[in-house]
């Protein structure tokens, strides 16, 4: 399958592959990452690139995805972007498909910048600055937010995640006002569903997606109706209440149309009592195979 080949597409085969719908959210808390890697490391950025490392080996058997979110890289400065780059590539390097979870919402040329970052041309070669596979995005500011992201992702072959039903609690302030009788998120998906036209794929899947919360299973059931087509970015799954019937739902009958997200009920699974620092590698390989396991029994699959 070429570079350019749409990013559904490739998501999908990864899914087949591995069958395993699960993604695993890379965001490293320096407190929370086992005090030896710290001790053998001389930085914060080597330290959470190290713990990185490994547990991106670890789990790579059990994923399809890997979500950095850079916010935990851009605290440490330039060290730490270093350090979400090289992250990004170690997972590519694993056969994982990379979702930089950056959120960007910006316009004019501002949003082309951040979208030729991710999605490229960034460089003489044509290359972007990190080795990503799709973005998450903002689509608040309006479509003139979204279009350089579509162009970008056009020629390249990656993949879009629209912001529109998000996990957290507070979200219901804005995403569920009622706007001409419906919920703000449900203009949203709209708006989606005319952007995905844009970019199809063979397997009746856009390279653009939705971000869709686990936590909010009853609105994630009339997003999939609303949005057939559109992939599923499912955060919310672990430690933030979702279970595998709450995302049943955001999948199609064949059981395609999502993955889910878990970031610290994996990469910190070996707080949880049977299991020793040094052994937070092997934690996070047991937590990653319970999880796809759990989504597969869901679905039936």
């Amino acid at each position: 399958m070429s570079a350019a080949a749409n990013f559904a597409d490739r998501l999908w085969q990864a899914v087949d592959e591995k069958r395993s719908r699960a993604c695993v959210g890379l965001d490293a808390r320096l407190e929370r990452i086992p005090s030896f890697l710290c001790e053998e490391t001389d930085s914060a950025a080597e330290c959470l690139l190290a713990f990185n490392r490994q547990i991106i080996e670890a789990v790579a058997e059990h994923v399809v995805a890997a979500k950095p979110q850079v916010a935990f890289y851009e605290m440490y400065g330039p060290a730490g972007v270093a350090a979400f780059a090289e992250t990004c590539r170690c997972a590519k390097q694993h056969g994982l498909v990379v979702i930089a979870d950056v959120k960007r919402g910006d316009i004019g040329s501002t949003a082309a910048a951040y979208a030729r970052a991710y999605l490229g041309p960034a460089d003489e070669q044509g290359r972007a600055a990190f080795d990503v596979d799709a973005v998450t995005i903002n689509p608040y500011l309006g479509s003139d937010s979204v279009e350089p992201f579509l162009a970008e992702a056009q020629a390249s072959g990656k993949g879009l995640f629209v912001l529109v039903k998000t996990s957290n609690k507070s979200s219901a302030e804005i995403q569920e006002l009622q706007a001409s009788g419906k919920p703000v998120y449900e203009h949203v998906a709209k708006l989606v569903s005319k952007w995905a036209q844009r970019l199809p794929g063979r397997r009746g899947y856009s390279g653009v997606g939705a971000v869709v919360g686990a936590t909010f299973p009853e609105q994630a059931a009339a997003l999939r109706k609303l949005l057939p087509g559109v992939p599923f970015l499912v955060p919310g799954y672990g430690a933030q209440g979702g279970s595998a019937q709450d995302v049943a739902c955001c999948f199609d009958e064949d059981g395609y149309g999502a993955i889910v997200n878990s970031s610290r009920g994996i990469i910190f699974a070996y707080e949880g009592a049977q299991w020793e620092e040094r052994q937070f590698a092997e934690a996070a390989a047991a937590a990653a195979r319970r999880m796809k396991q759990e989504i597969n029994a869901a679905l039936g699959r």
